[in-house]
């Protein structure tokens, strides 16, 4: 049974549940008030007080934790889009003849990395834009380093562009996990 359908049934046993022992609560503290208009009442405030408590400070934590990845997630996108425009910027600085075929792997590893996002709920489709975004990196990496060892190539261009590919590599890993990091799953196992 997957794990959708385990939280749904979860949830609708506690809802049941919750409803069963409202009217339980309800017929319980109509016969003590029946019994003892003034004692029933006695002592529920603090409780009530504590209960509304620490609901709305498990509340408070959960959105806070929610507020923290979100803000995150987009300081990591705008990150990997900086090093993205870093890195493409620097392909000018590739000899001609190379260039063209660097900025068109460009583009797709680009189109790639935007897919596996629009995709995200099919978890299957978004992997498989990944590993296609993985193989263009490699075949990225290989012609930027095959241009750099041509005759006639700036090697100083090379040591500018190759550390702005790395770093723009290396953000797809931290997004990748970013992605992946969510609250424990209840109940922790």
């Amino acid at each position: 049974m997957s794990k959708i359908a385990v939280a749904a049934l979860l949830a609708a046993a506690l809802f049941v549940g919750m409803l069963i022992l409202l009217e339980i609560g309800r017929r319980v503290g109509n016969l003590r008030l029946a019994r003892d208009p003034k004692g029933a009442r006695a002592g529920t405030g603090v409780v009530e007080g504590a209960v509304f408590a620490l609901v709305g400070l498990l509340i408070a934590f959960t959105f806070s934790g929610a507020a923290s990845r979100f803000d995150q997630r987009r300081d990591l996108i705008v990150q990997e889009t900086n090093m993205i425009g870093t890195a493409y910027l620097r392909l000018d600085l590739l000899p001609a003849d190379a260039r063209a075929d660097v900025q068109a792997d460009f583009r797709r590893y680009v189109d790639a990395r935007l897919n596996a996002y629009r995709l995200l709920p099919d978890i299957r489709a978004a992997q498989a834009e990944l590993a296609r975004a993985a193989a263009l990196q490699q075949s990225i990496w290989d012609e930027v380093v095959a241009a750099g060892q041509e005759p006639g190539a700036a090697a100083d261009a090379i040591k500018l562009l190759l550390p702005a590919l790395n770093d723009m590599f290396d953000i797809t890993t931290t997004r990748t996990l970013a992605v992946q990091l969510h609250p424990p799953p209840w109940p922790c196992t």
